[in-house]
């Protein structure tokens, strides 16, 4: 079992930026493809960005592309996503989500663990 906790969320203005991150515990956090996702009211859930195990790749959603980072540090059981230039649509509750497996996936159903999520709203 792995447990996922999130922070960092908040309210922020129009071009302002956020740091998420996200503490897991109780398995070898190395062994982990984590990811990120967010949930804006009415909608369903959509990926954001993923990172492997070792931090050597990462992807991210079309939308966020060149304003969102993800990173790891294995260290510290921990995985971060880095927000900047951000628009009022990135309002959201983002989750933080773990697989135990090799690739990363986009599809929620894919990933094994989450956390329970932190708000992030963006003022125009």
């Amino acid at each position: 079992q792995v447990q996922l906790v999130e922070s960092g969320g908040g309210l922020v203005q129009a071009g302002g930026s956020l740091r998420l991150s996200c503490a897991a515990s109780g398995r070898t956090f190395s062994s982990l493809v984590m990811g990120w996702f967010r949930r804006a009211p009415g909608t369903e859930r959509e990926f954001v960005a993923a990172i492997t195990r070792g931090g050597g790749m990462s992807h991210y959603a079309d939308s966020v592309k060149g304003r969102f980072t993800i990173s790891r540090d294995n260290a510290k059981n921990t995985v971060y996503l880095q927000m900047n230039t951000l628009k009022p649509e990135d309002t959201a509750v983002y989750y933080c989500a773990a697989r135990a497996a090799v690739i990363f996936t986009t599809t929620p159903d894919g990933y094994d663990y989450w956390g329970l999520g932190t708000q992030v709203t963006v003022s125009s």
